[in-house]
């Protein structure tokens, strides 16, 4: 299964009038990366990026000027996509301007069942939170002293990362598969073993003189002591 772990960086928070200036993923084939990457900075036009924008990822109008825009590179991007998933982080924001790109070029739109959202993921999971990729990768000892400013492709290989680990950790990718294809964590998991009796007790390991002790123990309790209800001795 291809799935592809992708983020994208924007010029403002509102799909209808900014626009997608980075994209970022990487190639996971049944939960192990391929080492095939996609990323590209686009020319928004004549959108500016927004301040706060500017603060979080660092990209600015000036470096955007000689980039390609998103027409330019909308081939490659679904090329590289092709039939694999798109899975991104609070992934609704990132659907909603690669979608809203597509549809200014007339485009169909990425469906909803093609899309995994690894923030809704990590709700189910850790639902006391907090889920932000920081602290995801916290939680999950994933190095990002790197991160000082978000970026499409770091923060894909971030995401991939923590994806793995809230799919059910490094032994999900292990790809396991019987000599027909059939998974074998799975075939392990409807496997019944049922429990068998001896058909003669084990004798006691207990000596003579041991039992003799015990017998005179529980006599000295009287006839109250809990341990007479468990012996032959009255």
């Amino acid at each position: 299964m291809r799935e592809i772990i992708f983020d994208t960086e924007t010029t403002g928070l509102d799909n209808r009038l900014d626009r997608v200036i980075e994209i970022g993923g990487i190639e996971l084939d049944n939960h192990f990366p391929t080492g095939r990457t996609f990323h590209v900075y686009i020319n928004p036009g004549d959108r500016k990026v927004h301040p706060d924008a500017l603060a979080v990822h660092g990209i600015s109008d000036e470096s955007l000027k000689d980039k390609p825009g998103f027409a330019e590179i909308v081939d490659e991007l679904l090329g590289f996509f092709g039939d694999a998933r798109w899975v991104a982080h609070n992934a609704t924001f990132d659907m909603g301007f690669i979608n809203a790109e597509l549809a200014r070029l007339g485009l169909p739109a990425i469906t909803n069942d093609l899309v995994t959202d690894t923030l809704a993921l990590a709700r189910r999971k850790h639902p006391m939170g907090p889920n932000s990729l920081d602290a995801l990768c916290r939680r999950y000892g994933v190095d990002n002293s790197h991160r000082t400013k978000h970026g499409a492709l770091l923060d894909s290989e971030l995401l991939a990362e923590v994806y793995i680990e809230l799919i059910g950790g490094r032994q999900t990718a292990l790809g396991l598969t019987s000599a027909d294809g059939g998974d074998r964590a799975t075939e392990a998991d409807d496997i019944v073993i049922a429990a068998s009796q001896r058909p003669r007790p084990l004798g006691s390991r207990l000596s003579v003189v041991e039992v003799e002790a015990h017998a005179a123990l529980v006599a000295k309790m009287g006839e109250k002591a809990i341990w007479a209800k468990y012996s032959d001795v009255k």
